[in-house]
């Protein structure tokens, strides 16, 4: 169990952290809708009934699907874009997918080799883009269900103003949908500009995310 807990520790340590926050966000979130019931007349909810209801939905998935799209657009484009200096990037020149020998796949995988990066066509190709296809499928899914309860949320606060409802196509293009989207979105892409560009000059003694203390400003990671 030891040895378990030392090898897994940088994962075991933020899915604690994120349970953490989920419950902190529930009991917050369950507080604050309850002083908004009360000042409008309604009466408190449960802490299980607010956690199961849509407003609790849709301040989830909209966090996930922006952090999400902030992977999965880090991951595809970082194959394609490269940025002098930071070790978040490939340095310029390696550009691209690269050869079969330097992913060894193929007739080039090597004892060890996850079995499908050794088959060849479709699961090849398959596997060969798995992360970046399990962070877009995660994103969509994420965006589908912010989408789909924001869209209760929305016109149960509508109903209670005496409005009428909107259809889920109605809510996604609606400005409530976009403003809750693109704060998050602009955010994400943000504090990943910012991880690539001060990590050029910048330093975390023994973090894989930061450049040894000593490398020049203008090599890349792969070229320590």
């Amino acid at each position: 169990m030891r040895r378990f807990v030392r090898d897994n520790a940088l994962s075991l340590f933020f899915l604690v952290a994120f349970l953490l926050a989920v419950v902190g966000q529930s009991v917050a979130g369950v507080a604050d809708a309850n002083a908004d019931q009360l000042a409008n007349g309604g009466s408190a909810v449960s802490w299980w009934q607010y956690v199961t209801s849509s407003d609790f939905a849709v301040d989830v998935a909209e966090n996930w699907q922006s952090e999400y799209l902030q992977f999965l657009l880090f991951i595809v484009i970082t194959v394609w874009l490269v940025q002098r200096g930071s070790p978040e990037s490939k340095k310029p020149g390696e550009e691209g997918t690269g050869s079969d020998a330097e992913q060894k796949v193929g007739r080039h995988a090597v004892p060890g080799s996850p079995e499908w990066a050794g088959a060849t066509g479709l699961r090849q190709t398959l596997y060969g883009n798995s992360l970046g296809l399990l962070m877009g499928a995660i994103f969509v899914l994420s965006w589908l269900a912010q989408a789909v309860a924001g869209t209760a949320s929305y016109n149960r606060r509508q109903l209670s103003q005496l409005q009428d409802p909107v259809s889920l196509g109605g809510y996604v293009a609606s400005p409530d949908f976009w403003n809750r989207t693109l704060q998050n979105w602009q955010s994400e892409l943000l504090a990943v500009l910012s991880m690539v560009v001060l990590s050029i000059y910048l330093r975390q003694r023994g973090s894989p995310e930061s450049k040894p203390v000593g490398t020049p400003h203008e090599e890349t990671s792969t070229e320590n």
